[in-house]
């Protein structure tokens, strides 16, 4: 800056006495001065191990590890519980988590004001994080069932989500920059490598965290449920160990005061120039060469200047909100697309919240694959891969991530069972009697779907689809057993999925409709219940949960969502014995009809039927799509930022990173809006956001096209040398007028 550059070397004018030469050369007095005390010798910090790096950055890259393992930990978990903890549909829930993406991309703006203008980075970091864990509190809080109701947990996640953002977001801004405040100048090349620490260390928690939390999540059970209140309490209790750890190293730290905002500076600058320009509109008044050079009245050139070099990456920014609209979904759309696929990859059984790990995992990977291999060969090649065709290159492959995600949706909407619509029901036959019956549909068209006999026992493979004649309505079947005919009618709703049970009454068979599971379970959790043939009450122990009661002869249980796995010995109990039974594997997604039975010389056994099928589709077929959104993330994030950095005024930096975060920000505003509001099949939502994406990437690369790069020696050049360079232009420019 010019006023930094004048304090350390002061300008000699010529027409000004020379002080200091006059100072050098005054006489010497006899008599004998006393001596000034010595200055203090400069309290150098404690450093690591006898190296040049300053003992405190370790307690704020373990800060940071911590932060993230609590922010990324929290958030890989967040839309499951939306969906299954608050029973919010997937649009609502969607919306909500990128409501608070959004939130969380502000509140930097606000952070670094308060930082810069009031309390100090420091400061700032301790205050805000007491925030932090009191936004861990209640959202732990708010995911105790026994907490009281559904209001009470929503109220509890909204607040503590609010404060959870005001505190990660108002942190953000301050402690990278914090960590370099404890370098001393000549130690840069440390303060880099610093730099590189702290991107593992948010990476590193940020891996770890969203592999842990969903298997606290569904791997523990709590309440007789998925333990969504330890998956929120460990990322909590990790934050508290952020604080203390800051907290441990204050005598340590370098904490320089306050010493303005740079983007309240800016901003007031701005303002002022279309203000003023506003206020001198009439045509008698000469037009200035730029906008912004309405602002000179009140702001110093140098300031003007690099708040035009801003302008112009700022320009640039605009279509970037898309670009994070689509890679910010892995959280929300891309996880509910995993809880409909088979998550069991042999050697390891995935949640479908850990999907989410591949992104950190693959960006390590791949900046430095991209840096060391793939950029330079592109570059030997002879082909000039700029910046802005790398960032475009990016914007398609995010394209083609969302391409291959819907047709994964297209597949697993093929493989699902097809819902009844309007006047119709699906209903299949399960005969529990000792022989063979003959199921007629009468006073109806359908009769001619149910003609063949359904023998004792056997498993239907699929389901008949009935029509009815209104929306409800009672249906009469003829049962045919032995020389027996029962007749028996049932009533039905449209809509629906029914099975008609027919098992022995004495000599002869009675019927019972039950409603069915209308959809698969969409959390990857298995549905099941139980048919007791028995003359006797059975009560069923499923883990930790409350024991499922069945009615005797042919009681019916309530369906219960248990997790995937083998079940070869399940806990039975009667009035008078105690028994196991093997229910097998129950997969993914699956629903399961279990019947009770005595068989002679077997004992108690569990027929088993599968009502719905399980999930199909590996999800390892997610691979390609994260594979392509986290080559695109790093084409365009990183190449962005260094693309930003190398054309913006070194004032400016702080201003860009702040325009930078408000980009992710709007675009987690416009998922918001689209899954609202859209009202479309995922796959087609899938499409639009390729299209939007698509049709931006080509706004940008012509936007780039006729984007002239700055030199680097132009923008870093000395500020008088800039000064005097514009002075000139508009001396040229006005002599051109006169």
């Amino acid at each position: 800056m010019l006023e930094e550059r004048e304090r350390k070397e002061p300008v000699m004018n010529p027409f000004q006495k020379n002080e200091s030469k006059e100072t050098l050369f005054s006489p010497v007095s006899t008599e004998e001065v006393p001596p000034r005390p010595p200055s203090p010798p400069k309290k150098s910090s404690p450093k690591i191990c006898g190296s040049s790096y300053p003992l405190s950055i370790a307690f704020i890259v373990v800060n940071e590890f911590c932060e993230r393992f609590s922010y990324y930990g929290m958030k890989a978990v967040l839309t499951l519980y939306f969906l299954y903890f608050l029973h919010w549909n997937e649009d609502t829930s969607t919306s909500v988590y990128h409501a608070f993406s959004s939130l969380c991309y502000f509140t930097p703006i606000l952070g670094a004001i308060i930082a810069d203008s009031w309390l100090g980075k420091f400061k700032t970091i301790i205050y805000l994080s007491l925030v932090y864990v009191l936004g861990h509190v209640l959202k732990s809080l708010g995911a105790i069932p026994i907490l009281g109701g559904n209001v009470v947990h929503t109220i509890l996640s909204l607040v503590g989500l609010s404060l959870i953002a005001l505190g990660t977001g108002g942190i953000k801004p301050c402690v990278a920059a914090f960590g370099g405040d404890q370098f001393e100048e000549e130690h840069a090349e440390e303060r880099t490598r610093y730099f590189s620490v702290f991107y593992l260390s948010i990476n590193a928690g940020s891996l770890i965290s969203t592999f842990i939390t969903p298997m606290l999540r569904g791997d523990v059970q709590c309440f007789g449920d998925d333990c969504y209140a330890l998956a929120f309490g460990v990322p909590g209790l990790l934050m508290v160990i952020a604080l203390v750890v800051f907290a441990m190293g204050s005598k340590m730290y370098k904490k320089p005061p306050p010493e303005g905002n740079i983007v309240a500076q800016v901003m007031k600058c701005i303002w002022f120039a279309i203000s003023n320009r506003f206020k001198n509109r009439s045509g008698d008044i000469p037009k200035r060469q730029h906008w912004l050079d309405w602002a000179s009245e009140k702001y110093p050139k140098r300031l003007i200047m690099d708040v035009k070099a801003l302008t112009r990456i700022l320009f640039l920014y605009i279509p970037l909100p898309m670009f994070w609209a689509l890679l910010d979904q892995q959280g929300s759309r891309w996880t509910l697309q995993a809880t409909k696929m088979n998550g069991n990859l042999g050697f390891f059984v995935l949640q479908p919240d850990q999907m989410q790990v591949l992104n950190p995992f693959l960006v390590l990977v791949c900046i430095p694959l991209f840096d060391l291999v793939i950029y330079p060969l592109i570059s030997k090649c002879g082909i000039n891969f700029s910046s802005l065709r790398k960032m475009a290159v990016g914007m398609i492959l995010a394209c083609l991530a969302f391409a291959v995600a819907a047709v994964i949706e297209i597949k697993i909407n093929g493989m699902a069972p097809l819902q009844p619509g309007s006047q119709e029901i699906y209903l299949q036959i399960l005969n529990l009697a000792d022989d063979e019956v003959k199921v007629t549909v009468l006073g109806n068209g359908n009769h001619s779907l149910l003609i063949e006999s359904i023998k004792s026992f056997q498993k239907t493979t699929n389901y008949s689809k009935l029509h009815l004649k209104t929306k409800s309505q009672d249906f009469h079947f003829h049962l045919k057993y032995h020389n027996l005919s029962v007749y028996t009618e049932h009533s039905v709703e449209e809509k629906n999925w029914y099975s008609l049970i027919i098992h022995e009454n004495g000599k002869s068979v009675s019927s019972m409709m039950v409603k069915d599971i209308e959809n698969k379970t969409t959390n990857g959790m298995t549905a099941i219940r139980f048919i007791n043939t028995l003359h006797t009450d059975v009560n069923i122990s499923l883990g930790t949960d409350t024991p499922i009661s069945v009615g005797e002869d042919y009681g019916v249980s309530l369906y219960r969502t248990v997790h995937r796995g083998e079940y070869p010995a399940v806990h039975c109990k009667t009035e008078d014995k105690d028994f196991s039974l093997n229910l097998g594997l129950l997969d993914f997604g699956a629903s399961y009809l279990f019947v009770i039975i005595n068989i002679t010389n077997q004992g108690l056994q569990a027929w088993k039927t599968e009502d719905i099928p399980a999930n199909k589709m590996s999800i390892a077929w997610q691979l390609p799509q994260y594979i392509l959104v986290t080559v695109a993330e790093v084409m365009f994030s990183v190449t962005g930022l260094e693309f930003s950095y190398s054309q913006a005024p070194s004032s400016m930096k702080s201003v860009l990173q702040a325009a930078w975060l408000l980009t992710v920000a709007v675009g987690n505003i416009i998922v918001l809006v689209v899954a609202q509001f859209s009202g479309l099949v995922q796959w087609a939502e899938f499409i639009l956001f390729s299209c939007l994406l698509l049709v931006v990437c080509l706004i940008f690369s012509i936007m780039g096209y006729y984007y002239i790069p700055v030199k680097s020696e132009d923008i870093h050049q000395p500020a008088d040398k800039q000064i005097l360079q514009g002075e000139v232009i508009n001396l040229e420019t006005k002599n051109t007028k006169l």
